[in-house]
């Protein structure tokens, strides 16, 4: 009985172990690491209007991109699920996409550094690109 009770608690902590299973990388290891090689579209929707902006001039892409791409997640201790976002980015290559939100990639909540908020808040008011 007891080596069943041990299995079974040492199971348990392995899955606990398995549900936060983030890391800290900076957002170019995150795309790069869901197969995005080269970014051709962006579109970032603004959570408190729900417009969106979609950026397909690779000068663009690339000046945000720049911006964006050495900021460094640092996942967070509370993992508590939360309401609402502020921005939601989608990168695109081709077919495949790369979905987050300024706190939250692949269902983990991250801290980062600097704060990617100001940079993305500041790129979207500039951006010469009609709200969808």
């Amino acid at each position: 009985m007891k080596k069943y009770l041990f299995l079974i608690l040492l199971v348990s902590l392995f899955l606990l172990s398995a549900c936060n299973n983030g890391k800290t990388q900076s957002l170019e290891e995150f795309y790069k690491d869901a197969k995005i090689e080269s970014v051709e579209k962006v579109i970032i929707q603004d959570g408190s209007t729900g417009y969106s902006k979609t950026i397909v001039e690779q000068e663009q892409i690339d000046e945000f991109v720049t911006l964006i791409k050495g900021v460094v997640f640092t996942p967070q201790e509370n993992q508590e699920k939360r309401e609402g976002w502020r921005y939601c980015i989608s990168l695109f290559d081709g077919e495949k996409e790369f979905n987050f939100t300024l706190n939250e990639i692949d269902n983990i909540y991250y801290d980062s550094s600097p704060d990617i908020h100001p940079i993305v808040d500041n790129y979207y008011k500039q951006l010469d690109i009609l709200e969808e």
